[in-house]
């Protein structure tokens, strides 16, 4: 009674110091542009953007965080710390580009009748995306907020515009990215881990082989975001080309690769040649992914949140007023809303991706962190609004889906072996299992060249399917992946009714 009693007053607590924050933005808005626009419609659109920034902290946030949480790298509290502070810093510092995207990129102003009628369109958009956020969040589904804006500015443009209001070109684009984000993510994800595998885990002296690859993967990993961080986090003071930053980014990323190598090496000099061991590892360079992609979601992200705000703001101010910092007053909601809204309400989206999808340990985390990382900085490169629940979940899928492969073969091999040689000693079989079990990648490959020279481990198609049903490992809960497959492909299409319906009652 008393454990309901505490989260029942840690609920309350939540709830005060959200709506402090919403009254906070109102009294802010007030203060900084009662001489311009002190509109009730703009101290209200401006409390509506900062709830979003709330609901996308709570539902989509814990993306990032949830494979640091799962594999027991960091604790709850802890995760949510540290992902509060990169997310406030990416939505500050590079949310600008993505923002464009959101405010003129769906639907065309200029096809809409006048500033009233692109206020209500963009009103409509943040109730329904709102509604749809809370619905997902309260039933533990990680949805694409991203998904849930453009499809309510969708509907709500279609219903006063028609399709002629539609940037169609724009919305396939993103569209694309959408579908390619978790399917990339996936593709990725997959790859490092088995990469890993051969090159670490697969390996007689795994310790030894990971003082080699890992310095490799985190020199990558720092090149990857000072290239991103020149591009996109600096170039109001610093304008460079992208390939520019590509040689800077190269550089550092090799200077990191130097500097941490002599370290990396000492300590797997000391390690035990386990498993457990080199996970452990992966620590470090774990949080640092995970920082970088909290980073990178919260300059992408932040757009959900105040690009509608921003076009109702230029829609009812005369374009000949000088708007002072605009989008610099608006990147500081996103900036303060996104974590806090992380911080109040995303436990549960964060066990959702760190432990009810598949089981994640160090090495897998940090496969999915990177792989995520690499797609979302790809996408933001360009402007697009990728989702990245799509991609991190999609990349969770693509490790569990690649263990299930390898254990579902293995489990094949090793049935094979006790069939086709069952005229022999049994003791010898066992013997020799035992023998490849410990053996390096490369050694396996030896020894199944020489079991397989007289074509013994050849199967027919129809035993090989027998045998695949009769051993397959379902280490990805099936049922949480039809509801996040499900809830994904109703979003957009959700969320563009919800802002229609409203668009109407508005009106």
């Amino acid at each position: 009674m008393s454990s309901k009693v505490h989260n029942a007053a840690v609920h309350r607590a939540n709830h005060a110091l959200a709506l402090l924050f919403l009254i906070a933005i109102g009294v802010s808005y007030h203060f900084i542009y009662s001489t311009i626009d002190n509109s009730l419609i703009m101290i209200l659109a401006a409390i509506l953007g900062g709830y979003l920034a709330l609901n996308i902290g709570a539902n989509d946030a814990g993306n990032n965080i949830g494979p640091l949480v799962g594999s027991a790298v960091i604790g709850m509290t802890g995760a949510m710390l540290f992902a509060a502070l990169f997310e406030a810093a990416g939505a500050f510092l590079s949310g600008d580009e993505v923002i464009s995207t959101i405010k003129q990129g769906i639907i065309d102003p200029d096809q809409l009748s006048d500033a009233e009628t692109v206020t209500r369109v963009m009103f409509s958009a943040m109730i329904a995306t709102i509604v749809w956020l809370n619905l997902a969040t309260f039933t533990g589904t990680p949805v694409s907020t991203t998904h849930t804006i453009v499809g309510g500015v969708l509907g709500a443009g279609i219903t006063v515009g028609g399709v002629a209001a539609v940037n169609w070109h724009t919305l396939a684009s993103i569209t694309v990215s959408w579908f390619l984000s978790p399917i990339l993510g996936g593709i990725i994800a997959a790859l490092l881990l088995y990469l890993i595998k051969r090159t670490i885990t697969y390996q007689d002296k795994m310790s030894r082989a990971a003082g080699k690859v890992l310095p490799l993967l985190v020199g990558f990993m720092a090149w990857s975001f000072t290239t991103y961080l020149m591009v996109k986090g600096v170039k109001a003071s610093w304008r460079v080309d992208f390939f520019t930053a590509l040689i800077c980014g190269f550089a550092i990323g090799l200077g990191v690769y130097m500097v941490i190598k002599p370290n990396i090496v000492q300590r797997t000099d000391i390690l035990p040649n386990t498993k457990s061991a080199v996970n452990r590892l992966f620590n470090i360079p774990l949080l640092f992914g995970a920082g970088l992609l909290s980073f990178a979601h919260g300059s992408n992200d932040v757009a959900n949140a105040i690009g509608p705000v921003i076009a109702i703001k230029e829609a009812l101010i005369d374009s000949q007023t000088a708007l002072p910092d605009s989008s610099l007053w608006g990147l500081s909601i996103g900036a303060v809303g996104i974590p806090l809204g992380l911080i109040l309400y995303g436990k549960r989206l964060i066990k959702t991706i760190g432990s009810e999808i598949t089981e994640l340990d160090q090495v897998r985390a940090f496969c999915i962190v990177t792989s995520v990382t690499i797609t979302v900085l790809f996408a933001s490169q360009f402007g697009l609004p990728v989702s990245s629940t799509h991609t991190a979940v999609g990349a969770v899928f693509g490790i569990g889906f690649l263990r299930e492969i390898l254990k579902t073969n293995y489990a094949i091999l090793l049935e094979t072996l006790r069939h086709q040689h069952r005229s022999r000693d049994k003791a010898q079989i066992e013997a020799f299992i035992q023998r490849f079990d410990r053996a390096s990648f490369s050694e396996k490959g030896r020894l199944l060249a020489e079991l397989d020279s007289d074509n013994q481990l050849k199967l027919s198609k129809k035993k090989r399917t027998s045998l695949q049903n009769l051993y397959r490992y379902e280490i990805v809960k099936r049922s949480t992946f039809i509801r996040i497959i499900l809830a994904w492909i109703i979003t957009l299409p959700i969320a563009a009714l919800f802002a229609s319906l409203i668009y109407l009652l508005i009106d």
